[in-house]
């Protein structure tokens, strides 16, 4: 069994004062962690008949192309708008000062199509909550998400969770 917490690097006051950074490079880096934490996100989702899996920019992206590889199915990219090269729909989500948003290709999932949100980091989960409206605007189903860092203080995961959404994380740091 992996300890996913030791591969993990706390940085104190990144990216302000009063802030741990959870750095995950340092488990990326790690040939042996990285394996273990993908296939331990892609786990509890192994018999749901996940047809893609949607990742959100960046670290998403990452970790998302590892997990779809292991589920066998497609990879949808999440990205910041304007990164993206064809006809997209996109979502806005708010930021501690203002608002973003993430947009996918308007045709990048069919009506119906199961869906596995991965991310690499769940706080609040503005971010989260905008692939789930994302994907289910284009008629696609959230049939979970997935983490390697759950922030349970900010609740992100509980958000997601009331509507519906099992979701999954390898470790959960108090705080923020």
């Amino acid at each position: 069994m992996t300890d996913f917490k030791q591969l993990i690097r706390t940085i104190p006051d990144y990216p302000k004062p009063g802030i741990m950074f959870r750095d995950i490079t340092t488990l990326l880096g790690n040939g042996p962690g990285f394996r273990a934490a993908v296939a331990a996100m892609a786990s509890p989702f192994a018999s749901a008949g996940i047809e893609a899996v949607a990742g959100i920019e960046a670290r998403g992206f990452i970790l998302g192309g590892a997990v779809a590889d292991r589920l066998g199915c497609g990879f949808v990219p999440l990205r910041k708008k304007g990164k993206l090269p064809w006809k997209t729909i996109g979502e806005e989500y708010a930021l501690e000062y203002g608002v973003d948003i993430i947009e996918m290709h308007l045709d990048a999932i069919h009506p119906g199509q199961k869906i596995l949100i991965v991310d690499d980091l769940i706080a609040t989960g503005g971010t989260a909550d905008a692939a789930v409206r994302l994907i289910e605007r284009s008629g696609g189903k959230v049939a979970g998400a997935t983490f390697i860092v759950d922030l349970p203080d900010l609740a992100g995961m509980t958000k997601l969770q009331a509507r519906g959404i099992p979701c999954h994380a390898l470790v959960a740091f108090a705080g923020h």
